[in-house]
């Protein structure tokens, strides 16, 4: 049985550790809730497991995750094709863009500049992955990124 992520954020600095297990999450339009009476937004994602070494036969792995925002007062989306349920979507990055002692706004970006805004009146998310790991033998890449150089 695979390791599983269980992470919490509370703050810009927390969210920056799940953004980094997220990225490169593939993700469904369909997978993506916002349940405005229960104030939750709920992503569920195809989640490359970059915390994970490479197997001895040269595959990575993925799974299932969910990463959840609560006490959300409002989501907006920026180009975000809703007509189409099975598209999916690169995530690239989860962030704070401002926090005010009583609104945090956070990002999530996804390729094709698709974004999802995230209001609340404080930053609480979580991420939990689900079920069990399979293999990939393809591992997301970043030409020129530097990020790829400390992999």
């Amino acid at each position: 049985m695979a390791d599983k992520l269980k992470l919490s954020a509370f703050d810009g600095d927390d969210l920056q550790v799940i953004s980094a297990a997220m990225q490169d999450a593939l993700v469904a339009i369909k997978d993506i809730g916002w349940f405005a009476s229960e104030k939750r937004l709920v992503l569920v994602a195809n989640r490359f497991r970059w915390e994970a070494p490479e197997d001895a036969d040269g595959s990575w792995s993925r799974t299932h995750s969910a990463l959840v925002f609560h006490e959300v007062s409002a989501v907006r989306h920026v180009d975000m094709p809703l007509g189409e349920p099975d598209r999916i979507l690169g995530l690239l990055s989860v962030a704070v863009e401002a926090a005010e002692a009583d609104k945090t706004v956070v990002l999530l970006r996804f390729a094709a500049h698709r974004t999802v805004r995230i209001e609340s009146p404080k930053l609480l998310c979580h991420l939990e992955d689900l079920g069990e790991p399979w293999p990939t033998r393809w591992r997301p890449s970043h030409p020129g990124a530097d990020i790829d150089a400390a992999r």
